[in-house]
């Protein structure tokens, strides 16, 4: 069982390829190698495999990581099942999940930019629903926002205080900032996802 992530990039066109890719890259980069793992592909499609509890916490940090920048933003499909291991390059890659991350890419991804598709319809819809709420937040991050978002994803282990300082903004900035991300409510729902994967996968 693993997840396949299917995305692109919104706004790809009206910003530099130079402000865009090297953080693209760079994500990936931490995950694994291309083509096997990961690979940018028609410009500013991409795909990656993501251990399948990892999966929604990646997708969140990338949106965060994307919307530093102005007017950019990423639509994510992710796909879960089982998988052919027999390729070299990830989008020759076929089986359940490459389909379900296709499926979700074309059908979902028409009502919001980040969804789910997996063997099990109970999963699909609780996990969808919940990410259409918390979208509403996420989709209207500033950069402010999306930037201590990133910085704390990145490092859950650091205080406010630290951020802060990096920030060089003041400790109650920075917590206006995280309430304002919607941070608390984004983890929780991130939380309940790796229990709800654990149990599905165990059965």
């Amino acid at each position: 069982m693993t997840s396949i992530l299917t995305g692109d990039i919104i706004n790809s066109r009206k910003i530099s390829t130079n402000v865009w890719l090297p953080l693209l890259t760079s994500a990936f980069n931490t995950i694994g190698e291309t083509p096997r793992t990961w690979e940018i592909y028609r410009g500013d499609s991409f795909q990656i495999e993501i251990n399948t509890e990892d999966a929604l916490l990646f997708a969140i940090k990338l949106k965060a990581l994307l919307k530093k920048t102005k007017n950019l933003d990423v639509r994510i499909a992710i796909g879960i099942g089982v998988k052919n291991d027999i390729y070299k390059n990830i989008t020759v890659g076929s089986g359940e999940a490459f389909i379900n991350s296709g499926e979700a890419f074309d059908v979902l991804l028409k009502k919001q930019n980040l969804a789910f598709i997996t063997p099990w319809k109970d999963f699909n819809r609780l996990i969808n629903i919940s990410l259409a709420l918390a979208l509403l937040i996420m989709d209207n991050w500033t950069i402010n926002s999306a930037t201590f978002a990133e910085k704390y994803l990145n490092n859950p282990k650091t205080t406010q205080k630290v951020i802060a300082k990096e920030l060089s903004i003041s400790e109650s900035s920075a917590s206006e900032r995280r309430k304002r991300a919607g941070l608390d409510e984004i983890l929780q729902l991130e939380k309940l996802y790796r229990e709800l994967i654990q149990q599905k996968t165990q059965i």
